[in-house]
Parts: C-alpha cells; sequence; structure tokens
C-alpha cells in the first residue's frame, strides 16, 4: 500500500531502551525501527523527557491510575507518531540544498530505486521548470518509516488488585498490546517474539483494530518472530483461526543475534530461508484458507486473494555483500540490522561510557551467557557498569539485585509469590539450598556460579536512556548492561546514519577486517559450540538426549552440505568460507563419537 517502497532494510528492537525512541531518529529518513513496549516505567520516563522537547506540559500517568501499564504505552505511541509527522512535514518543505533533510532522506535511499533515480536526474539537470515539477513529485513521495513495537510474549506475568485478585486482561503483555491498539499509529506493526502465547492471542481475537478494510489495507499489522518454518506455519494457522492475518513472518538465527537466543534444533539460516523460499505460496494458501473462512464465520467479507505476506530475515549480517545475497537468492523484503546501529547515536540510545565499550568490543568480550533470569542464553558484553556492579555485590556477599520491575519475575520454587531468579532474594535462599545438599566442590561450584550469573535486566536495559537524556529512572540504581550479538567485534567506530546506510547498501565498508566470517559460519560455529557445551554438562546422556543430540548432529551436517553445494553465493573469502565448513564438519564428528 506504499506508493513505493521505502529501505530494503529495518532496525529491529533492542534491549529496553536502545531502540526506545528510535523512530524519533530515523523514521522521517523512511527507515522503520521497532520499540519495546515492556517496560512501562522507562515509556513513562520518555514521556516526561519528550514532551518538554515540543514545548508541552507532561502529566505523568501514575502507577495508582487505572490501566497505568496501556496508557503510559499509548500515550507514548501517540507522542512519537505526532513528533515524527511533525519531523516529516519539516523535511518535505526543507529546500533541495547541500546538507538538508531532504537531500539526505533521497541520498540515502537504495541506488535502485525509481524515486532515487528521479531525484538524482533532477540534482542534475538544468531545466528549471522540469526541476520545479520534479521537486514537487518528489516532496509528494516522502512517507516516514513505520513506527513498530516489540512484545516479548513470554513477559506475561499476572498482576493484581489490592485485595489479591487477579486484574483480567492486566497482565504484562496484554495490557501492553491493549496500549498499543488504542495507539493512533497507522500502517503501523506488532511484533511477537519469543514464541506463542494462547492468553495475548485470545485478546487479539475479540479486538478490531488487526481487521482489514474492504481493500484489504491493515492499519496495524501482525509480524511474528520465527526461528523455523514449522514455527511459522502453526501459529500462522492458529492465528488465522482466530480471523488474524500475519503479514510477515521475521526470521531470526536462532544464535547468532543480539539479546536473548533461542537456539533451534540444529537448524541453520541458509536452509531456513531456502524452505521459505521453496514453500512461500505453499504457505500463504494454507494461511489464507484458514483466514477466510474464519472471517467469514465472523460474519466479515471474505477476500478473493491472499493478502501480501513478507518474509524478511535477521541475525548477524554485517556487509552489503551477505545482504544484498539475502535479498537477491532468498527473495526476502527486508533484512534487520540490529547490533551495528548501536554504534551510530542517530538511530540508537547508548550512553556515552557503554558506546566506548561498544566499540573496544572484541570477539572474546560478547559471551553466550546464561546471565538472563528466564533461563535462555542471553548474549552479553563483558565489562559493562552492571557486570562491575554484580561482582561487587558478589564480593560483599550480598548477590543479586533489588527487583523493583517483577517483569521477569516467574520462579516459585522457594516462595508462592512468583519472585525473579537475578533478586536478592531468590539468590540467597538458593545459595542456602545449595549449601545444605553437601555436593561435592565441583558440583557445588558450578551450581553457585549459575545463580550468581543471573542479572536484572529490566533495569540494566533500560538505564542507558535515563543516562544518555540525564532523566531519573531508579534512584541508585545506574548501572547499564547490553546485549549485543557478536557482529559487534566488527564495528568499532561510531558512524553517522548516512555512513550505516551506505555500508549496508554497498556505497562505502565500514567493516576493515578482512578476515571476519561470513554470517552463516558465523552462525554454524556458535551451534557446533552450543552442542559442544551441551556434552560437555551431559556427561552420560540418556537414550531420548542421545537422540536430540544425534538430530542436531544431523541437521547441522545437512546444513554443511547445503552450503557447500550453494552455487551463486557471492563471497569475497571464498577460500575461507569453505576451510570453516571442513574445519566444522570435523569437529562434529569428533562431537557425535562422544555421543555414542
Amino acid at each position: 500500500m506504499h506508493n513505493f517502497p521505502h529501505h530494503k532494510f529495518h532496525i529491529p528492537v533492542m534491549g529496553l531502551a536502545y531502540t526506545i525512541d528510535s523512530p524519533v531518529k530515523v523514521a522521517r529518513f523512511g527507515i522503520a525501527s521497532v520499540i519495546s513496549i515492556v517496560e512501562d516505567r522507562l515509556i513513562e520516563m520518555m514521556r516526561s523527557h519528550y514532551y518538554p522537547t515540543i514545548h508541552e506540559t507532561y502529566t505523568p500517568i501514575s502507577t495508582n491510575e487505572e490501566d497505568y501499564r496501556a496508557k503510559r504505552i499509548t500515550d507514548y505511541l501517540n507522542l512519537v507518531n505526532r513528533i515524527v509527522h511533525e519531523q516529516v512535514e519539516k523535511l518535505k518543505n526543507s529546500a533541495f540544498e547541500t546538507g538538508s533533510e531532504i537531500v539526505k532522506y533521497f541520498e540515502m535511499l537504495p541506488d535502485d530505486s525509481k524515486i532515487k533515480q528521479l531525484y538524482n536526474h533532477m540534482m542534475h539537470t538544468d531545466n528549471r521548470l522540469e526541476k520545479e515539477d520534479t521537486a514537487s513529485y518528489l516532496r509528494k513521495q516522502i512517507i516516514p518509516g513505520s513506527i513498530d513495537v516489540n512484545i516479548m510474549t513470554k513477559i506475561d506475568k499476572n498482576n493484581f488488585k489490592p485485595d489479591g485478585e487477579v486484574i483480567e486482561d492486566g497482565s504484562d503483555a496484554v495490557s501492553a498490546l491493549r496500549g498499543y491498539l488504542k495507539s493512533n499509529l497507522s500502517n503501523s506493526s506488532i511484533i511477537f517474539s519469543a514464541g506463542m502465547n494462547p492468553r495475548l492471542y485470545n485478546y487479539m481475537e475479540q479486538s478490531t483494530e488487526f481487521d482489514a478494510d474492504e481493500q484489504g489495507f491493515f492499519k496495524k499489522k501482525v509480524v511474528i518472530k520465527v526461528s523455523d518454518y514449522r514455527s511459522a506455519l502453526i501459529q500462522g494457522k492458529y492465528l488465522a483461526k482466530k480471523g488474524i492475518w500475519v503479514s510477515e513472518f521475521r526470521i531470526e538465527s536462532g544464535l547468532n543475534c543480539g539479546g536473548h537466543a533461542f537456539a533451534t534444533d540444529g537448524y541453520l539460516m541458509g536452509p531456513i530461508l531456502e524452505e521459505f523460499k521453496v514453500k512461500k505460496e505453499e504457505l500463504i494458501t494454507a494461511i489464507f484458507d484458514i483466514y477466510n473462512a474464519a472471517i467469514k464465520a465472523k460474519g466479515q467479507t471474505g477476500f478473493d486473494q491472499p493478502h501480501a505476506l513478507k518474509i524478511t530475515a535477521q541475525g548477524g549480517i554485517g556487509t552489503a555483500e551477505e545482504d544484498a545475497f539475502l535479498h537477491s537468492y532468498y527473495g526476502v523484503e527486508s533484512t534487520g540490522w540490529g547490533t551495528p546501529f548501536l554504534v551510530v547515536p542517530e538511530a540508537t540510545t547508548v550512553d556515552q561510557d557503554t558506546l566506548t565499550l561498544l566499540c573496544k568490543a572484541k570477539k572474546e568480550d560478547v559471551v553466550l551467557s546464561n546471565n538472563s533470569p528466564l533461563g535462555v542464553k542471553f548474549h552479553y558484553l563483558k565489562g559493562t557498569s552492571a557486570d562491575i556492579e554484580k561482582q561487587q555485590r558478589i564480593n560483599r556477599g550480598r548477590p543479586g539485585s533489588p527487583c523493583t520491575e517483577k517483569h521477569l519475575a516467574f520462579n516459585t520454587e522457594f516462595t508462592t509469590e512468583p519472585i525473579c531468579t537475578a533478586s536478592h532474594k531468590y539468590q540467597q535462599l538458593k545459595i542456602a539450598s545449595l549449601k545444605s545438599l553437601d555436593l561435592p566442590k565441583e558440583e557445588y561450584q558450578k551450581q553457585l556460579s549459575d545463580v550468581l550469573d543471573k542479572e536484572c535486566l529490566c533495569v540494566g536495559l533500560s538505564n542507558s536512556a535515563a543516562k544518555l537524556y540525564d532523566v531519573p529512572f531508579l534512584k541508585k540504581r545506574e548501572a547499564v548492561n547490553i546485549c549485543p550479538g557478536p557482529n559487534i567485534a566488527y564495528f568499532s567506530k561510531v558512524v553517522t546514519l548516512q555512513t550505516m546506510t551506505d555500508h549496508i547498501y554497498g556505497r562505502t565498508n565500514i567493516v576493515e577486517d578482512v578476515h571476519r566470517p561470513h554470517m552463516f559460519i558465523t552462525e554454524l560455529r556458535l551451534y557446533v559450540n552450543h552442542l559442544k557445551e551441551q556434552l560437555d554438562v551431559d556427561k552420560e546422556p540418556d537414550n531420548k538426549k542421545k537422540k536430540y543430540y544425534q538430530e542436531f548432529y544431523r541437521n547441522l551436517l545437512n546444513s554443511i552440505n547445503y552450503y557447500r553445494e550453494l552455487t551463486g553465493i557471492a563471497i569475497s573469502n571464498k577460500q575461507g568460507f569453505y576451510e570453516a565448513l571442513d574445519h566444522s564438519e570435523m569437529e562434529l564428528n569428533e562431537l557425535y563419537l562422544r555421543v555414542n
């Protein structure tokens, strides 16, 4: 429904604070970005920051108000939307002269965009009338990048009334969704990550905001982040039965991405994208038939043909060559560039200390850690202020954090009320319990370090915005943690938005390390190491586990063979690519012998 395709990339959600206001920074240039709407205290803080910038009075939405979480989110999204629309009007009216925002808008577009070619022609013609006509036409073509939001479906704890009764439709994810639905965002998407949440999906079924109009246009679209084809088919059909169309499946590498890493059973990005490429029409037909029947059953008019369904990809992309290959070979319609944008202050919200740390980061500084209270692997940059603070607390004999936000409070091992495994309360109880077990020293140390690894993410991933904008988030809690993907090791200097965009489209190159492995190889290495780590822990697997490891091994081996036979892949370092495949296969065969 756009009058022209914008950029071929988007900026995915990062942390809580890192893309909290990215649309204010990039949307006017036609770049889509994603806001996390999980942490409403952070959103309230951002409201207090942005109202004064547009000379309006900030009125707090207190936690005593009914449905305050949804209200905060609705108001913040409306505020961001208003700011972006005003920016776009201003940009449209700026002059076509060096350094102006309208020039920046067109210069940043991909070179094969029709509108960019028209712009280039206009800048080089001497015909005054033609120039004026073209300029007027171009101004009308300017559209902002979409303001999208993300909900991690697993973060959905219940909330209670003062009398202890559960608030109906008041859980974390459901109230965040309601906040989005009530906002005036249009041509916007909500992205659901981390798997299915029936309660959330049932709530969506009751709402009309995801319905298409007669022309098949959606004001608010649904995007599902998936790690394989099967997951897309299951979730697509599940939502179709409720009369909800999924407009995009956003394929993310299981391990080669920032933040939480949800490993597949050894399926890798190349073969996964291949399956989507081959079965895309089949997928659309299967979902459309169910969807059409469901909306007719609801009394709505059905559609003659399916709505658009995009396949996009993200996770570890770092060069124009990789990006172009994903578009040309697999036909993905947009690529997600996350981690590299952490070094672009014009696009993301990173405080100065953390930015310096990111630029210095080497390969070994980013670890796939056990730091997340969700119990899922989590990419983590070592040496942050939160990392240091955590260690200081352990040294003082007071491990764990005060738990103020409670978004990740799911553990009921020692308490009836769920608590967070990163909290001081849980760690104290767990360590006492471990001490009473009389475990062998090595086993005790291993279990102890599992407990102590856990870190407060609600505050750590929010504080960057508080520090950068000098607005209070939580008194006496200023430590920051950050979760870039392994790719950060190759992006070691601060660059402008224009430079990063030029890098993505191959107009410049900011990755100086010629030894940077191809994104497919990095992911393969992460999976081999993941399997190795599992086997190091699981020294004597039972038959069920053995079957799982054998399947994992077979899937990785199939992927290696798939990459060997992949014709037309553009790789500057072909020799290194194939050598890495051979090396990984040898390592896998050794691991296979260990399983058997």
